[in-house]
């Protein structure tokens, strides 16, 4: 049996994480799917060109629909921690690293791994 590429199997792990927590906030509706495609697609360029950059991949897509989330739609996810003042989304940190984490800026406090989102 081949081995599967560590590229692939990371993009294809960003895409679980990230629509895994699009489902739980309620906003994997087509057009938003279609937006985690472009990112990965996205991601699997940018990696080719950096392959020590896998392990940042997750990150980077969480990232990337965010952005492509507030352009089209607004902010997302919205923060859970904080009940009043304006509503804010959360961070992933780290913005270039391992291990990414949905994190309240504000209040400094870890929300949830990347694809841990409820």
């Amino acid at each position: 049996m081949d081995d599967i590429d560590p590229v692939e199997q990371a993009l294809h792990a960003a895409r679980a994480l990230v629509l895994a927590d699009l489902a739980a906030r309620d906003v994997a509706a087509a057009q938003v799917v279609s937006m985690v495609e472009d990112a990965v697609t996205h991601r699997r360029w940018w990696v080719e060109q950096w392959p020590e950059g896998v392990e940042y991949v997750a990150g980077l897509v969480a990232q990337d629909v965010q952005d492509a989330l507030l352009e089209a739609y607004g902010r997302w996810p919205l923060c859970p921690v904080c009940s009043s003042g304006d509503p804010h989304a959360l961070d992933v940190e780290p913005e270039l690293g391992p291990d990414p984490h949905w994190v309240c800026g504000k209040q400094g406090v870890v929300v949830a791994r990347v694809g841990g989102l409820t």
